[in-house]
């Protein structure tokens, strides 16, 4: 008898205690972050004074949070022009940060000032404030569970009472193992919330109930190196907004002449080039 013949029966106990385990690790893989890229499906009018803090879109318009001390606003913005249709602005002391929309209402954080204003949503009269503990950055709302979703800069996203605004539970979002950093603007799509990475190109999809990425959108084609150059460095990607009428995707940036509709794709097709307008 062999060695080899000797150790046959040992191979084969080894091998029905490791397959399981290889099938488990096999199954686990699905749980890497997809990598997607955005696509462009068109380019339109932003105006390129506003320091974009939150976007949403309802019944057509896009509602806009803008940001800095002494020029915060809440606007509703015509989708295709980009012309400001109607304004409010802020105290001097506030900085305006992220955007929700609750039933007929909007919410607004503002970064260092522990405050939440509520507006009407037709009229923008001003119905009541939260406070809240900490910075506020970006913020959401899911109908479907009638919870908001706020940033505050960290690698924690709270989840707010929109009634109360009170914290309901928090939610720790990793990248490889290690806490992800200055999470901003937030859009909330069905199972997933959909964040901006300050002083990133990358969104981040984040699975609502655990907080673990599911994919990282690479959106570094949005701007040629010339207006990159010509924004500046404050200029960085910053509102993103979904329009469930067209299941597309809306993308600006602070102090960004445009606006992008774009989809989520694994590569960019062949041949592809950028959409402009023609003055751009």
């Amino acid at each position: 008898m062999t060695k080899l013949t000797r150790l046959l029966p040992a191979i084969a106990l080894f091998a029905l205690i490791a397959l399981p385990w290889v099938a488990l690790t096999a199954q686990e893989a699905p749980d890497k972050p997809e990598q997607l890229r955005v696509q462009i499906l068109s380019v339109r009018r932003h105006d390129p004074e506003a320091y974009t803090q939150g976007l949403l879109i309802h019944n057509g318009f896009f509602y806009e949070s803008t940001g800095l001390y002494g020029k915060s606003t809440l606007r509703k913005v015509d989708m295709l022009t980009g012309e400001v249709l109607q304004q409010t602005e802020l105290e001097q002391q506030f900085f305006a940060e992220g955007l929700a929309k609750v039933g007929d209402r909007l919410i607004q954080i503002t970064w260092q000032e522990q405050v939440a204003f509520v507006y009407d949503l037709e009229t923008f009269d001003k119905l009541s404030a939260f406070t809240y503990i900490g910075e506020g950055w970006g913020l959401c709302y899911d109908e479907a569970d009638e919870q908001l979703y706020m940033s505050n800069g960290s690698h924690i996203i709270f989840v707010r009472d929109p009634e109360t605004f009170q914290e309901v539970r928090r939610l720790e979002v990793l990248r490889d193992g290690d806490y992800v950093r200055n999470l901003n603007e937030l859009e909330c799509v069905g199972d997933s919330i959909y964040a901006n990475v300050w002083f990133s190109d990358d969104i981040l999809r984040i699975d609502k109930q655990t907080g673990r990425i599911t994919a990282v959108i690479d959106a570094a084609n949005l701007l040629t190196p010339e207006e990159r150059e010509a924004i500046g460095h404050w200029g960085t990607l910053n509102g993103i907004a979904y329009d469930p009428e067209s299941e597309r995707f809306f993308i600006t940036g602070k102090l960004w002449g445009w606006m992008f509709e774009v989809q989520f794709v694994p590569e960019l097709p062949e041949g592809y080039l950028t959409p402009t307008p023609l003055s751009r």
